[in-house]
Order: C-alpha cells, then sequence, then structure tokens
C-alpha cells in the first residue's frame, strides 16, 4: 500500500513538473510573440507620427532651406540666425496684444466688449508669418508679411485676415 502510494505520488509529480515546464515554455514563446508584435506596430506608429509632423513643418522657417539662406549675406556680421529669429518675430507680435485696442496685426477692429489678441504664432518662411486669434468669442485667422529691417527691427504688413463664425 505504502509503495503504491509513492508511486502514484511520483507519477503525480511528474506529470505536474511536464505540465509546469510545458505551460512555462508556452507562455514564453506567446510573451516574445506578443513583444514583437507590439514592438513593431509601435515602431510603424512612430514611423507614421515622424512622417505626418514632417508634413506639418513642411511650411515652416525650420525646415525651409531655401528661406533660410535668405538671411544669409555672405557676411558674418550682416548674417541673421532664423534660430534666434523665430522667437523675436514671434515675441514681437504677441507684444502688440498689450495694445489698449487689440493687436492692430489682427487686421481686425474691435467688435464686442473684448479685444482681438494673436494667441498663436507660426513662421512660414523669411517673408510670411500665419497667426490665430480671437477676442475670446471670436476666432480668426491672419496672414501677414514681415521684414527685418536693416537696423534689425521687425516690421509687419496684414496680408489676409479672416473671422471665423460663431
Amino acid at each position: 500500500m505504502k509503495r503504491s502510494l509513492m508511486l502514484y505520488l511520483i507519477i503525480l509529480i511528474v506529470l505536474m513538473n511536464i505540465y509546469t515546464y510545458m505551460f512555462l515554455s508556452k507562455e514564453v514563446a506567446f510573451e516574445q510573440d506578443r513583444y514583437t508584435k507590439v514592438t513593431t506596430k509601435l515602431k510603424d506608429s512612430l514611423k507614421s507620427v515622424t512622417n505626418k509632423l514632417a508634413d506639418a513643418n513642411y511650411f515652416s522657417l525650420e525646415k525651409n532651406e531655401n528661406a533660410q539662406n535668405y538671411f544669409d549675406s555672405g557676411s558674418a556680421e550682416k548674417t541673421i540666425q532664423y534660430e534666434k529669429l523665430i522667437p523675436v518675430v514671434t515675441e514681437k507680435l504677441l507684444d502688440y496684444n498689450s495694445n489698449p485696442k487689440g493687436n492692430p496685426y489682427t487686421g481686425q477692429d474691435q467688435i464686442g466688449a473684448n479685444k482681438f489678441i494673436i494667441n498663436k504664432v507660426r513662421i512660414l518662411n523669411h517673408r510670411w508669418v500665419i497667426a490665430d486669434f480671437s477676442d475670446g468669442e471670436i476666432w480668426g485667422e491672419v496672414l501677414l508679411k514681415y521684414f527685418v529691417n536693416a537696423d534689425e527691427s521687425i516690421a509687419f504688413e496684414v496680408n489676409q485676415s479672416l473671422l471665423y463664425q460663431k
């Protein structure tokens, strides 16, 4: 009786070991396969997002080599670095938001109680800026020309402005 009990226990332990080994080996293979699939999917997603970002930045001074070359005069003293120009132009345009009648470069006169101010600016190339503006209720966009004067001051000119309907 004792021997048969021991035999049954040994057989049970061997079967449990075989089952555990098979389960764990399949689990490892499953996890490796899942890891491979997830990694592939993430790489594809990253590539897709990178391509979309490159497309979105196509019209920007940071990516437009021809526009960047416009500021390169050949003389080291007169060359304007576009990396430093972008924040200067943006800041200069946003400084006009403090005007009591609103930013004059929105191309719109004050309609209601609130003034129009520029919220977001994108420098497209060596000549154009697009900006988003609002008064809190009405939204619009404006296309501006900008000029870097000889004294390195920035001048703006409204090219086109539009308001969206409420």
